[in-house]
């Protein structure tokens, strides 16, 4: 059974423009290894991170670093998810996490479903 579906989108440019004028948002958004992704990589991570929330209900209180977006050998990307976001998809009865990544013609995406 389907809990929550979520999807945005990212400006890649004005996305690397706000990191520019804010060198500190790259660490309060993302984790110590998704940091070191080029920047188009960083936006569809902070989509996803998005989508993750608006599946979740968007509640208040979740933290960034509670997701993390990784990447398997085939390229895959998946979430590793902790703190207050495991919380609330335990709170759901989320028992899986699906994502989708996409970067193209200056904009990220991402889809994300949360299944029992």
């Amino acid at each position: 059974m389907i809990i929550g579906v979520g999807i945005d989108v990212c400006d890649v440019e004005r996305f690397a423009r706000s990191l520019e004028r804010r060198p500190g948002l790259r660490t309060r958004l993302f984790t110590e290894h998704e940091r070191e992704r080029p920047v188009a990589s960083l936006a569809a991570r902070f989509a996803a991170k998005e989508a993750l929330a608006k599946a979740l209900g968007a509640p208040a209180g979740m933290s960034w670093h509670d997701a993390e977006v990784r990447t398997d050998a085939d390229g895959r990307p998946s979430f590793a998810i902790t703190g207050t976001v495991a919380a609330r998809a335990d709170e759901l009865g989320v028992g899986s996490i699906h994502v989708s990544l996409s970067h193209d013609a200056g904009i990220a995406s991402a889809v994300v479903v949360c299944e029992a």
